[in-house]
């Protein structure tokens, strides 16, 4: 059993802690207090508000507590997530394996290199042996490719069309402010219909079909965040559970970790990677 740190509740970082936590690996979420992934029948996030999230059987529960985590792990009941200073869980946990599936389009991400003996980045600029050990593409051209020379693409293009709608289907936020909504994941609105605000802005539905993202109420969002996504197919199923996407994504991850386990990388033995389960 290894003691795996995700960072990132949203349904990439949530599908690999499930496929993890599957295979019977140790396994926290890490991420901000409130985060706004909109995407909240696809993962953990709502554990973040709520206490505790259910994915395809298997339970998400936040704790504040650090000393928790561990006595969490041991009963192997739940995936713990927390959201205390990363640093503070890096030097509490010493995990064996660091995931950043954070998805941080826009953003450089920090060098993770050696805070654990083995780091995979996901998404767009990670670049493999400068920021973490191993990169895994995210775009849909090569994705789940195993990078460890060099770095994914960067970001570019349009969503993946659904019925012939990419990023018609997202709203974003206007401004910064906080997010309200009575409406649930599933619920099938029209276009133009008012389905949430931002502070006194009033977010609408850009087209017909379900609400397969649609941010926690209460969240603080900045302006261009995602904060609502329709699905024009209408099938309200579709917005829960774990996508293709995902599922493809963190199968790359359990690839690596086998592989790794097998064949440590050069310089680190595997009772030193042992060591930190």
């Amino acid at each position: 059993m290894k003691l795996c740190l995700v960072r990132g509740c949203g349904d990439i970082g949530s599908a690999v802690a499930h496929a993890l936590f599957s295979k019977g690996h140790a396994v926290v979420i890490h991420d901000v207090k409130d985060p706004c992934f909109a995407r909240r029948g696809m993962s953990f996030t709502d554990a973040m508000y709520e206490g505790s999230a259910l994915l395809e059987g298997v339970e998400g529960r936040w704790t504040g507590d650090i000393f928790s985590v561990r006595q969490m792990l041991e009963q192997i009941n739940a995936v713990p997530l927390v959201s205390l200073s990363f640093s503070k869980v890096i030097e509490y946990l010493r995990p064996c394996i660091l995931i950043d599936a954070r998805m941080n389009k826009r953003s450089i991400p920090d060098r993770q290199l050696g805070l654990a003996p083995l780091s995979i980045g996901l998404g767009p600029n990670f670049i493999a042996g400068e920021t973490t050990d191993i990169v895994v593409e995210t775009a849909w051209e090569g994705l789940g490719t195993i990078i460890t020379e060099g770095s994914s693409r960067p970001l570019c293009g349009e969503p993946r069309p659904i019925n012939g709608y990419g990023r018609k289907r997202y709203v974003y936020a206007p401004v910064d402010g906080r997010f309200e909504t009575d409406y649930k994941i599933g619920t099938k609105v029209s276009i133009g219909q008012p389905v949430a605000c931002i502070d006194n802005h009033i977010v609408k539905a850009p087209l017909d079909g379900c609400l397969r993202g649609l941010t926690h109420p209460g969240a603080s969002v900045r302006l261009g965040t995602k904060v609502v996504e329709i699905d024009p197919r209408g099938d309200a199923t579709r917005s829960f559970g774990i996508a293709e996407r995902p599922q493809k994504l963190a199968d790359s991850v359990l690839g690596i970790i086998r592989q790794h386990m097998r064949n440590p990388p050069r310089g680190i033995a595997k009772n030193e990677i042992d060591a930190h389960a």
